[in-house]
């Protein structure tokens, strides 16, 4: 998108639901088992807060609901690419989805690593494919990322000192 165009606000705003939307509806099916099990959890060392997880995640969200918005309306060079980064963007929610299911609400603390590991791939894959559509956009994801290194961290904790 140049700075010129104007923002297709009505877009915009389904970009960012849509991924504030998935996070809900997987927290919703993780139910009350995210809350009670995180503070049950021995904790490792530098753990963060349980209160600070819904306004990162939140956060997270809205920024990827942007960055994805700047990569469709960009003028990228070929559909294929934008297409490519956005199915990318798209799997890479269907995983993010599962996750917490997985470690919070199954208990599965050693597969949920590997699925996180996924996860952190894909985030990978598609900060680099957004970078080459709209620079911005693939920055806006780096705070996902290392976010997502930080969940892996404690996740393999969790799961080596419980």
């Amino acid at each position: 998108m140049h700075s010129n165009e104007k923002i297709n606000w009505p877009a915009l705003i389904t970009f960012i639901a849509i991924p504030l939307i998935i996070g809900m509806l997987s927290s919703f099916f993780t139910g009350e088992d995210m809350s009670n099990s995180y503070v049950t959890y021995e904790q490792p060392p530098f753990s963060p807060p349980s209160s600070l997880f819904p306004v990162m995640w939140t956060a997270l969200y809205i920024l990827m609901g942007i960055s994805s918005y700047l990569v469709f309306t960009a003028d990228a060079p070929a559909k294929k690419k934008r297409s490519v980064a956005l199915i990318v963007y798209a799997v890479q929610l269907v995983v993010n989805f599962f996750w917490s299911i997985l470690f919070f609400k199954m208990d599965l603390m050693l597969i949920s690593f590997a699925w996180i590991i996924l996860l952190w791939v894909l985030v990978l894959i598609m900060i680099v494919l957004f970078y080459r559509i709209n620079k911005i956009a693939g920055w806006l994801q780096v705070p996902y990322l290392i976010w997502l290194t930080i969940a892996a961290y404690l996740n393999i904790s969790i799961y080596l000192i419980n």
